[in-house]
């Protein structure tokens, strides 16, 4: 679905940039400022060092006079709100609401989610224009979320209901190493426990089995094999040289 963030009269540029880095990590791209502090917030040294990379998504974003013109194209408004109205839209936690949304057979819509001041939050008018007020679930002790984690919150959650990322590896699976690489360090090892007194040829009962087996369990790559190997023939020279 297409999705929208909209910040209404932010006052400190590094939440514009927070905000943008955590929209980049989640794979959104489209912000929206509604009569911030700054005119030229998106330019400010402060903002581009907390965007922490995602320049592009402060090159594509709008600044805007009015919330009308940031709702343009939007179907769905979500606003953000942690205090609760007597009139307005319902309150719902994001996931419970994010489910509805894309439950199989719903509409595709486009969504915007609404954040105001830093020191104000949303105001009335504002919140009663959307659909949904979404609380994140916080301590009723101390609720209070910065904006650029609030924003983060909500970037996530939305995530994962369109399907999420898939967590990928931080390396690349180690290939495996085949029958006959193991077989050879296992005769290695064999001659190396044999010359420390560890395995004695004559009764060498299952020892050997055995350590096929824990070998095979662990799934050794090549690199691995040359390891142990290196530690077997490091057995050996230490064998002899005691001789």
């Amino acid at each position: 679905m297409k999705t929208r963030f909209i910040l209404i009269e932010t006052s400190h540029a590094g939440n514009v940039g927070a905000a943008a880095r955590a929209m980049k990590v989640m794979g959104f791209d489209e912000l929206v400022l509604v009569k911030p502090r700054w005119a030229n917030v998106l330019r400010k040294e402060e903002t581009i060092q907390r965007a922490s990379g995602a320049n592009d998504v402060l090159d594509k974003a709008r600044v805007v006079e009015t919330l009308d013109e940031a709702l343009d194209g939007v179907t769905h408004l979500c606003a953000t709100a942690m205090t609760p109205r007597d009139f307005g839209p319902p309150t719902r936690s994001p996931r419970e609401h994010f489910a509805e949304l894309t439950q199989p057979g719903a509409p595709e819509q486009s969504v915007a989610f609404l954040f105001g001041s830093e020191r104000f939050g949303m105001k009335n008018e504002d919140v009663y224009r959307c659909h949904v007020a979404l609380s994140i679930p916080t301590n009723p002790k101390f609720g209070s979320l910065n904006l650029g984690s609030a924003i983060q919150v909500i970037a996530y959650d939305w995530r994962e209901a369109l399907g999420g990322f898939p967590v990928q590896d931080v390396i690349d699976p180690a290939d495996k190493a085949d029958a006959q690489q193991v077989a050879g360090m296992l005769t290695h090892w064999e001659q190396a426990l044999t010359d420390i007194g560890f395995l004695d040829p004559a009764a060498p009962k299952k020892l050997m089995p055995r350590l096929n087996q824990l070998f095979n369990r662990a799934d050794l790559s090549p690199e691995e094999i040359h390891i142990l190997r290196g530690v077997a023939k490091a057995m050996i020279q230490t064998a002899q040289s005691k001789r």
